[in-house]
Parts: C-alpha cells; sequence; structure tokens
C-alpha cells in the first residue's frame, strides 16, 4: 500500500472563519498528500469566500500539499454559477467537479486536470469513460457503491483512471432544496440565521427509541455512525490509489495517522480500527462496501 495517497475531503460543516483557518494550518503538517478545499454544501456560508479558499490553497501547496477547490454539489441559483464560474476560471488548482454544470464548464475549458466528485453519481464504466474524455483526471466512486461493484466499473474501462474511496466520515447520503437545519430550529432557509454556524459535526438526528439515525447539516442529510474502512484497506487499496477522509469537529489529524501507519506498513488494519475507536464520533459503518445496508457493521472473517 505504499504507493496508496491520503486526501482529506472537502469541509461539510460550517465552522467559525478562525476555526477553519486554524485547522488548515494544522493540515500543512498532517499526513494528508491531497487536500480538498471549498464550500460544497450550502451557497449562503460564507465564513470563507473564493479569495480565502485560494489563500488556503496557496499556503498548503507551499507546504507539499496537491491542492484541489471542490464544487457545490447542488446549484440552485445564476449566483451558484456565477461562484462555479469563478473556481473553474482560475488554472492554478485542479477542480473537483460536483455537478454536471461544472463537468460542462470544465469541458468547455478544455481542461484535463479535474477530479470527478462523489456527487456526480457514477456507476458505470460508460459514463466514467464520457467523463475521461471530457478531461477527468481522477474520480471518487459514490459512497455507496460496494468494492464489488467498483471493481466491475474499472474492470470495464478501457484504461486505468486513478480512483479514490471515501474511507472516514459521515456518508452524505442525500441534498435537498429545503433546509433541514433551519427547519430543526423552525426557520426559513432564507432566514436560518446561519444556525448551523459552529456545529462542528451537525446535528444528530434519533429515532423514537433514542438510536442515532441521521446527522441534519443544512440541506445536506449524512449518517450518524461513521463510515470506516480501516479494518478493510488491504481489500479497497486493491481498486482505490487515493483513500478520503472527511473533516470531523475533533481527531480527524489522528485519524490522518491511522491511514498513513496502515499505508506505510506500520501498523496492521486491524489494529489502526481497534485503534480508531476513540476518533469516532459514533459507532462505525462500513455496510455499502460490503454490499449491505450502509449502517450495519461487517467484520472480517
Amino acid at each position: 500500500m505504499n504507493s496508496t495517497r491520503l486526501a482529506l475531503g472537502p469541509l461539510l460543516y460550517y465552522w467559525p472563519r478562525q476555526a477553519t483557518l486554524d485547522f488548515y494550518a494544522e493540515v500543512a503538517d498532517s499526513p494528508a498528500d491531497i487536500v480538498y478545499l471549498g464550500e460544497t454544501v450550502c451557497s449562503r456560508r460564507h465564513e470563507l469566500r473564493l479569495d480565502d479558499w485560494l489563500d488556503v490553497a496557496a499556503a498548503l501547496d507551499a507546504a507539499g500539499k496537491e491542492v484541489v477547490l471542490s464544487t457545490q454539489s447542488l446549484i440552485e441559483s445564476e449566483s451558484d454559477l456565477k461562484a462555479l464560474r469563478r473556481v473553474v476560471a482560475q488554472d492554478r488548482f485542479r477542480v473537483e467537479a460536483n455537478d454536471m454544470s461544472a463537468v460542462r464548464l470544465l469541458a468547455e475549458a478544455r481542461r484535463t486536470d479535474w477530479i470527478a466528485g462523489p456527487t456526480l453519481n457514477v456507476f458505470n464504466p460508460v459514463t466514467l469513460e464520457m467523463l475521461r474524455e471530457s478531461g477527468a483526471c481522477r474520480w471518487i466512486a459514490p459512497h455507496e457503491m460496494s468494492g464489488a461493484a467498483l471493481a466491475d466499473v474499472l474492470a470495464g474501462l478501457g484504461e486505468p483512471l486513478e480512483t479514490e474511496v471515501l474511507a472516514w466520515g459521515r456518508l452524505p447520503l442525500a441534498h435537498s432544496a429545503r433546509c433541514f437545519t433551519a427547519r430543526h430550529f423552525n426557520l426559513q432557509k432564507d432566514t436560518c440565521e446561519f444556525r448551523c454556524l459552529g456545529l462542528a459535526d451537525g446535528i444528530t438526528l434519533r429515532t423514537r427509541d433514542g438510536e442515532p439515525f441521521l446527522t441534519l447539516n443544512g440541506v445536506q442529510t449524512q449518517s450518524a455512525r461513521v463510515h470506516n474502512l480501516l479494518a478493510d484497506l488491504p481489500r479497497v487499496t486493491r481498486s482505490a490509489q487515493v483513500l478520503r477522509v472527511s473533516p470531523q469537529g475533533a481527531n480527524t489529524l489522528q485519524v490522518l495517522e491511522l491511514f498513513r501507519r496502515v499505508v506505510a506498513g506500520t501498523d496492521s488494519a486491524a489494529a489502526a480500527f481497534e485503534a480508531s475507536a476513540d476518533c469516532m464520533v459514533d459507532s462505525p459503518c462500513n455496510g455499502f462496501w460490503h454490499g449491505r445496508p450502509g449502517l450495519e457493521h461487517c467484520s472480517l472473517q
């Protein structure tokens, strides 16, 4: 697994400006090889704007990181498109396309260095080949894709394409035009008072029996459990060259270090998984990777 690279996915939560800047200052000295930056969830989140993200990107680039600017997953307005065009227009950093409008703009710009994000929902080699022909140089498999399905897609490609898999983090399950965090506080989306600001890991939604079920994160709905593929890494790296860790409110750098130690062969995958218990904000799950319901945790036999 020595050739495997570690990626830190885009920040999915709305953290205060200084907390965000402090976090990425620490990321500069982290084991992450690739860092994705930018707002992917909600266009109303403005603690950092594009110029701020570009400043962060420049600092991380100077620290030796490959930096990618991530685009919004749900484009709803002309102002969203305007912001998207600005991201595509800059040519210093690669772009992660999370919506087909981003794919079109990147293809029209004849860029051949962009990354096909997980919300493009690519489930077959024909679609993946189309994205490659449009300029994609890497893709992130959909989070609900099983390891077996991923292997089938890759087997159907004419040539290999660098593949990235989410290996740690709450699973983004859906995006909606409605803001469920605002609704939680009996507010309208346009007058949300930015209630998600400072919620480091979103709001846990529980069943009537009190069991954690989902996580509310603005217009995004996530799993309550943490998708954790540490124990599965020997199999995951047969298909994926890049492992993505999604930022969380605490212990993100410790999680990256656990992955680094497995990739470097210092620790076993099983030992790293056991050590990760103190880093999780909820119980682990890996069901999707095993072709099971996502909230399940399947132990290796």
